[in-house]
């Protein structure tokens, strides 16, 4: 899973403190490159004599699956992690004001595997000007920990509460 739009909104915070114009130019890139990137790391996983050999075994392919792709910036499209993450063998889970947005003016064309060597320019770019994008990973996996742990525990919480009722 890939939680799309929180990459831009880390990134873009980073971009902003960096400042330049270089770097103000990658404003709004980083979510569709990764996605496209993590694409291609999933083709040659799933593709191959090896793969054909699990295949013939049973085997099936664990889908890319693109979270969070409603845009948290109002300067982007707003199905920008739609129209761009469109591919074979993917799953993505759109809110309802997207899915409505992608259903009225969104572009269904296969995206997710055009412009790779753009999307490993703009890769390469960003580190350039100064985002270390394992930080951007680190930072959005403790996030996403505490927020599922802060759900978990209220899960639990309310559960506990109905279990006291009911005694």
């Amino acid at each position: 899973s890939f939680f799309i739009s929180r990459v831009d909104s880390e990134v873009d915070k980073r971009l902003d403190a960096i400042g330049s114009d270089e770097a103000l130019a990658l404003r709004g890139k980083a979510a569709v490159t990764q996605g496209k990137l993590a694409y291609q790391l999933f083709l040659e996983a799933f593709s191959g004599p090896r793969w054909d050999a699990l295949t013939a075994r049973g085997a099936r392919v664990q889908r890319p699956l693109w979270a969070s792709t409603s845009t948290k910036n109002d300067a982007y499209p707003d199905t920008l992690y739609v129209d761009e993450l469109i591919g074979p063998d993917t799953v993505n889970t759109l809110p309802d004001a997207t899915l409505e947005a992608f259903a009225d003016h969104g572009t269904l064309a296969r995206r997710v595997d055009a412009d790779v060597d753009d999307a490993r320019t703009v890769w390469q770019s960003l580190a350039d000007v100064g985002v270390d994008m394992n930080d951007v990973a680190a930072q959005l996996e403790r996030e996403g920990v505490a927020s599922f742990a802060k759900s978990f525990d209220e899960l639990i919480a309310a559960l506990e509460s109905k279990a006291a009722g009911l005694t």
